[in-house]
C-alpha cells in the first residue's frame, strides 16, 4: 500500500511540538520560555499555544514560582517519560495517552470520536471514545466493507495512491447502503482525488440513515490514519463547528503516535 506523497507531510504544529520537546529533553535542569523561543525559533504566541497543549497532555511540566507562561522553567513531563520507554510499556503508554486525548476531544466536540488506521488493506478502528450522551455509530454493516460510504473510510482512501484505491475496491464493492451512498466508482475516485488534505471529509447519511460524520487525516510515517466524529442527524447543525474543532485538535492525537 502506497500513500500519496502529500499525505506523508506531518502537521506543522506537531513538527514544532517535537522540536520543543527535543529542546526540553536537552535541558535536564529545565529551560525558560525565552530559551525555548531562542532555540526553536518559534514566535512567542505560537510557542505559548504549544506549551499549553504540551502541559495539558503531560509532555512538559512547569516548575518555579508561578503558573503563567514566562514563570519558572519547563522540564519533561510524565507522559514524555512513558512514551520514551520501549516494549510493552511504551505500547500501553501510547494507548493510554491516546484514550485520554480521545476522551477530552469527545467532551470538547460533544460527539463520539474514533481513531482509525488502514492496516493490511483494511479499515480498522483502533480506538474510540463515546458515552451515553455521545453514543458511537451502530456498525450495522462491517466497517471494512463500507469505506466508500464512511467519512473514516473515505479519509483513509484519500491518503492512498490510485493503485492503492483500485486494490481496495477490487476487494470491496461499492454497494448502496442508503439513498445517499455514492456507488459509481468513477465518481467516487474523482471525489477522493479532489478532496483537499486540509478539509474534513464528510459522511452525510451515506453509511447510516440518521447519522452524520466528519474525519481528518492523521498520517504517521507510512501508515494512513484518520480521526473522526459522529453525530445524530438532529445535531447536524453542529457538524461544521465540530469538524473544525476536530481538525484543530488532531495534532495532539498525532503527537502521541509520533513520539
Amino acid at each position: 500500500m502506497a500513500l500519496k506523497p502529500e499525505s506523508t507531510a506531518p502537521f506543522h504544529s506537531v513538527r514544532h511540538a517535537l522540536r520543543v520537546l527535543e529542546v526540553v529533553s536537552h535541558h535536564t535542569d529545565g529551560v525558560t520560555d525565552a530559551g525555548l523561543a531562542r532555540e526553536t525559533g518559534l514566535p512567542p504566541v505560537h510557542l505559548a499555544q504549544l506549551l499549553r497543549m504540551l502541559r495539558r497532555e503531560g509532555y512538559v511540566e512547569q516548575i518555579g514560582d508561578g503558573e503563567q507562561i514566562g514563570d519558572g522553567v519547563y522540564v519533561g513531563g510524565p507522559a514524555l517519560a512513558l512514551l520514551g520507554s520501549s516494549g510493552t510499556g511504551r505500547r500501553t503508554a501510547v494507548e493510554h495517552q491516546l484514550q485520554k486525548s480521545l476522551a477530552a476531544l469527545r467532551d470538547s466536540v460533544g460527539a463520539a470520536v474514533y481513531l482509525s488506521r488502514y492496516i493490511d488493506g483494511e479499515v480498522r478502528i483502533t480506538q474510540y471514545a463515546d458515552s451515553p450522551r455521545t453514543p458511537k455509530v451502530n456498525e450495522w454493516v462491517d466497517f471494512r466493507s463500507a469505506a466508500h460510504a464512511m467519512a473514516i473510510g473515505k479519509c483513509l482512501l484519500t491518503q492512498l495512491d490510485h493503485d492503492g484505491r483500485r486494490d481496495h475496491f477490487s476487494r470491496h464493492k461499492t454497494v448502496r447502503l442508503t439513498s445517499r451512498t455514492t456507488t459509481n466508482e468513477k465518481v467516487l475516485f474523482r471525489k477522493l482525488e479532489a478532496q483537499p488534505a486540509t478539509v474534513p471529509v464528510l459522511d452525510l447519511q451515506e453509511y447510516a440513515v440518521g447519522t452524520v460524520c466528519a474525519a481528518v487525516p492523521i498520517t504517521a510515517g507510512r501508515s494512513a490514519g484518520s480521526l473522526a466524529l459522529s453525530l445524530p442527524l438532529e445535531h447536524a447543525h453542529r457538524l461544521r463547528q465540530a469538524a473544525y474543532t476536530l481538525n484543530r485538535e488532531a495534532a495532539r492525537v498525532l503527537l502521541s503516535l509520533t513520539i
